[in-house]
């Protein structure tokens, strides 16, 4: 500046002086503000950062896995893609003048994408909410469109759209189990079923978080949280074998057809433990699609329907009263030749008798000779022995709905009648589960178990939460007792017995078969075509490995607990020991011991007043026909008939048909034209349409 002019080198530095000045001032008020922001503000500042770097993340914690006793998985959780929005961030800088036009193509672009109605999408984007959901589960394609919709490259981004992983119910297995199961709604809450009652233990531990996700979708969590297994549900070990459920599942689905009856259930226990092996309702669902199911498929009918029990009820009449020392093995009974009046009341026995044993009370299923035994021992002490077996009252088993059925309480005496009827099934209501448990306490020398359904309870870690033990609830009746009356249901499924079909071969089967009547609401009068068919048993009968209760709820084809009940026990029966490992033993069944100081009165009395075995109906061949007799019918051809319709056919004529597979019928045997004596088996062999 030394050959500038003086006035003009003095003006520079005056300007230079103003700016160093006034860059003074702007570096000043920024450490000011960087002091402020850091030092006196600095906590508040990094929060402020730290929520917009993060959000609250809505994690649904994967719900805990559902297995069968193996280890097999029959619910599970799966991560499928959901479309969320933060309104607050699409509408971030929209004036007021402008937000009606922005909300409108906002929610009409999105409801595009996700086939969605734009009012709906108008309405929640317009509540400014930082989370609402649009749709839950979206489609591959959904989740394109918005991924495109939102991308910041693209003209016209919609921001603040978020796709969230969040679980979703599977059954592997459909309609599996359905009922027992139950269902999960889409906010990952159990609505039914197991999935109800253990809503707590598998949905998870449910918590607000913050973090992020990576590029693979990851969470990111904030401190304090690990990973998502911290959050996960608990997984339940059921006692239920998946082979077994199914075998029951099928051959009551199958019966139900063939006999067209409306619903049914079948329960399958391990005697000694109590364990559930299988729990099939009938009709069932598909838990995957519930939306498309209605109230009555996804009722559990082992636990929640009750019914008279019929004459099932007798085994433990005849438990009652050896208990009671009003009977032994060895007294005959006088059923007075099919009649008798208590009260004014008549009472029927369909097999006409006189004087007979206590195990042909049971094999020809006496009512008469049940009054008479009730009537002995009293009001009193059957309603408590009935009690001790578990009727009357819930078994607690940890699922939703269950009934206590109905067992007169002793606050009003049973009248004559009364106690004549409950002897054989009358008068009172049971559930399939109940019975199970009751024969069950036969099979287990008296123990009434409690029913074991989770075995056990895991954290989302692998670590033990609490395993069931098996626990009897009491003695139902003394162990010599038990194994008397075990003995004297064997003759039910030999000779004459009424539950002949019931037979396991190669195993000595205990069982007892119930036809009872049903009541009409309307009237409160037993009706003369609605019933229920059961029956109820175990095999072996001198080891029991497993229990089996089977109800059919109004059969229409034919009613008779024998006939249609029965052959669904042994099909389950025999694929269940099989199943099992366990295999026909060829020795005989060794002595059931002693009672007191009588020698064996069970076995002796079997011994003396079982039945005469059967013969056997004699099957021609095909080349072959029997002389004709004069009650030999020719059978008719039913070939391309439905189950029903064959099954009416055959039955009209006086022949017993049984069932193979399903569909229509493909071939029989003997073949149509043979001449047979009424009463002769004829097999049918079904396949599916085409």
């Amino acid at each position: 500046m030394r050959n500038l002019d003086p006035s003009r080198a003095k003006w520079i530095r005056v300007r230079m002086g103003i700016l160093c000045g006034l860059l003074g001032i702007g570096l000043g008020a920024i450490v000011s503000a960087a002091w402020g922001i850091q030092v006196e503000s600095g906590d508040e500042w990094r929060e402020l950062a730290e929520k917009q770097r993060q959000r609250r993340l809505h994690v649904t914690p994967k719900r805990g896995t559902v297995y069968d006793r193996n280890g097999t998985p029959m619910a599970v959780s799966v991560e499928v893609p959901s479309i969320s929005v933060d309104a607050v961030e699409m509408l971030r800088g929209i004036d007021d003048r402008r937000l009606p036009a922005a909300l409108d193509d906002a929610s009409q672009r999105i409801a595009t994408a996700l086939s969605l109605d734009p009012a709906q999408v108008r309405e929640k984007l317009a509540r400014r909410r930082r989370f609402t959901w649009l749709k839950r589960r979206a489609t591959a394609a959904e989740v394109a469109s918005i991924r495109a919709m939102s991308d910041p490259k693209q003209p016209r981004p919609l921001l603040g759209l978020q796709i969230e992983g969040e679980g979703r119910r599977y059954f592997p297995n459909r309609e599996l189990a359905g009922p027992l199961l139950g269902f999960v709604s889409p906010d990952g809450e159990g609505k039914d079923g197991l999935e109800l009652q253990l809503n707590d233990d598998l949905r998870g531990h449910i918590e607000e978080v913050r973090g992020l996700r990576d590029r693979s979708g990851r969470l990111l969590f904030s401190e304090g949280i690990q990973n998502e297994k911290s959050l996960a549900g608990h997984n339940v070990y059921l006692t239920i074998d998946q082979g077994i459920q199914y075998v029951a599942e099928q051959e009551l689905d199958a019966a139900m057809r063939t006999y067209e009856a409306s619903s049914g259930s079948v329960v399958v226990v391990e005697p000694t433990t109590g364990e559930l092996l299988a729990l099939a309702s009938m009709p069932t669902h598909n838990p995957n699609d519930v939306e498309h199911s209605d109230v009555a498929s996804r009722r559990n009918r082992a636990i929640t329907d009750q019914f008279e029990p019929g004459s099932t009820m007798k085994a433990f009449t005849m438990a009652a009263a050896l208990a009671a020392r009003v009977t032994t093995p060895t007294q005959s009974i006088y059923c007075e030749e099919g009649n008798m009046a208590v009260d004014n009341v008549i009472i029927h026995d369909t097999h006409v008798a006189g004087w007979i044993s206590p195990t042909q009370v049971l094999a020809i299923s006496s009512n008469i000779g049940a009054a008479k035994l009730g009537l002995a021992m009293g009001e009193q002490r059957l309603y408590e022995t009935l009690q001790r077996f578990g009727f009357g009252e819930r078994t607690g088993i940890p699922l939703p709905g269950e009934a206590p059925g109905v067992l007169r309480p002793r606050s009003r005496p049973w009248v004559q009648v009364e106690t004549a009827s409950a002897s054989f099934g009358q008068g009172i209501s049971v559930t399939t589960l109940q019975l199970a448990m009751a024969i069950g306490a036969i099979a287990n020398r008296g123990r009434l178990m409690s029913p074991i359904l989770v075995r056990k309870v895991t954290d989302g870690i692998g670590n033990l939460v609490h395993e069931t033990p098996a626990t009897v609830r009491r003695e139902a009746v003394s162990p010599n007792v038990a194994q008397m009356v075990a003995e004297m249901l064997v003759a039910v499924t030999e000779g004459e017995g009424t539950g002949v079909e019931a037979a396991v071969p190669g195993f000595r089967t205990a069982g007892k078969t119930a036809t009872a009547q049903k009541i009409d609401p309307a009237t409160g009068k037993y009706t003369a075509d609605r019933f229920t068919a059961s029956f109820i048993g175990f095999v072996p009968a001198e080891s029991p490995r497993v229990v089996i209760a089977v109800v059919l709820d109004e059969p229409m084809i034919t009613h008779a607990g024998g006939s249609v009940a029965a052959p669904v026990f042994r099909r389950v029966a025999e694929m269940s020991l099989r199943y099992m490992g366990v295999t026909p033993r060829g020795a005989s069944p060794a002595p059931i011991g002693t009672v007191g100081k009588e020698v064996d009165p069970a076995r002796q009395a079997y011994d003396v007043f079982k039945p005469q075995p059967a013969v056997a109906p004699v099957v021609p061949a095909a080349s072959a026909q029997l002389p004709p007799t004069a009650t030999a019918r020719a059978t008719s051809d039913v070939s391309g008939l439905t189950a029903s319709a064959a099954l009416r056919t055959l039955l009209e004529q006086g022949f017993v048909p049984q069932i193979h597979g399903s569909g229509k019928v493909s071939r029989q045997h003997p073949p149509a034209g043979t001449l047979l004596e009424p009463g002769s088996t004829i097999q049918l062999f079904l396949e599916p349409s085409s």
